[in-house]
């Protein structure tokens, strides 16, 4: 079974699912500085061309993402079928996907920025994590598919998801509050959100809860702020500066919010929904704080554990999943 992520869809996912991952051979990625492989173009060029040697290339060089695309993401065969080349060149040749595959190359000729970030990221979580394998990442065109792609030790990134908030084609398939996440700069910190949930996931049993949720995200994006060097959890979770302040204006009226609805052991999926769920915003104390709120909360009490615990590494961390020994002792908003 392989694992697929999507950005709009990881948080719910989480709640009622948990996925093996697939083997990708061959592919190997360099630990120093991180090169995204240019699938995308490759793909473009085939679509323009219908040329055999780019098709060679998809299909040998790159067999595994060639096939991840093809019968993960868009669904539309397997790499076995005789016509599967044919049928990949007019999927994407309809009008809307020939605008798209030119956008994305226009608004991404090369992507420095975001090798250098997922560079930085890796190099120090390495140091934090010894045992850390670099997966060979690879930049796609989805067809708005999926954001980010986790099978074994390949990372793909759907570039035609990060388009930015104002792109027209987002117009016509999302929502406001979607596009809001579909920006360049969230490209790096949801590469390492999505490769630590897949590499520590939540381990689900009878009691789980909503503080469970609350807290492991929360610590995914904890240690995401800290390998990248964001400011407070807020910006590395992609909140404006308007919605981070709202949070630490109110951060005990939320807490005592969650509290005294007798929201932190709930196991309601509409309650966990509410918390956890990616949404235009979400009613509380009278205002519309942030989509999320459960884990800006959550990785606020991480930090707050952290505090307490100065000798603790990251990699301890991330493998401590007793969160409530870990609320206990964090003596969040403790006066």
């Amino acid at each position: 079974m392989k694992l697929r992520i999507s950005l709009l869809i990881i948080l719910m996912s989480m709640l009622f699912t948990s996925c093996g991952i697939s083997t990708g051979k061959g592919m190997e990625q360099k630990e120093e500085e991180i090169s995204v492989l240019r699938y995308d173009k490759l793909l473009s060029e085939y679509v323009r061309s219908n040329s055999f040697s780019a098709m060679q290339k998809l299909t040998m060089d790159y067999r595994m993402p060639t096939k991840i695309l093809i019968e993960d993401v868009l669904s539309i065969g397997t790499v076995k079928d005789d016509t599967i080349s044919q049928r990949l060149q007019k999927f994407y040749s309809d009008t809307t996907l020939v605008r798209l595959l030119s956008d994305v190359e226009a608004k991404y000729p090369n992507l420095d920025e975001v090798e250098k970030g997922l560079s930085k990221g890796f190099r120090k979580l390495k140091k934090e994590v010894p045992d850390t394998k670099v997966p060979f990442i690879y930049s796609q065109v989805s067809a708005f598919n999926e954001s980010i792609i986790l099978v074994d030790s390949l990372l793909g990134i759907s570039l035609d998801k990060y388009m930015g908030e104002d792109y027209p084609l987002y117009k016509r398939f999302y929502y406001d509050y979607q596009c809001r996440s579909m920006r360049p700069e969230r490209i790096v910190p949801d590469c390492f959100v999505f490769y630590l949930l897949s590499r520590y996931g939540m381990n689900y049993h009878e009691g789980t809860c909503l503080i469970d949720l609350m807290m492991h995200t929360g610590k995914i994006n904890y240690v995401v702020q800290n390998l990248l060097g964001y400011s407070d959890i807020g910006e590395a979770m992609g909140y404006s500066k308007e919605e981070s302040d709202w949070c630490k204006d109110n951060e005990k009226e939320i807490w005592n919010y969650i509290c005294t609805n007798d929201h932190l052991h709930a196991r309601d999926p509409m309650v966990i929904r509410y918390y956890m769920k990616p949404a235009p915003a979400v009613d509380m104390l009278g205002a519309q704080a942030p989509a999320l709120i459960g884990t800006w909360v959550g990785a606020r009490i991480i930090a707050s554990y952290m505090k307490k615990h100065k000798d603790m590494k990251l990699k301890d961390l991330l493998e401590f999943t007793d969160y409530h020994e870990m609320l206990s002792e964090s003596n969040y908003l403790a006066s």
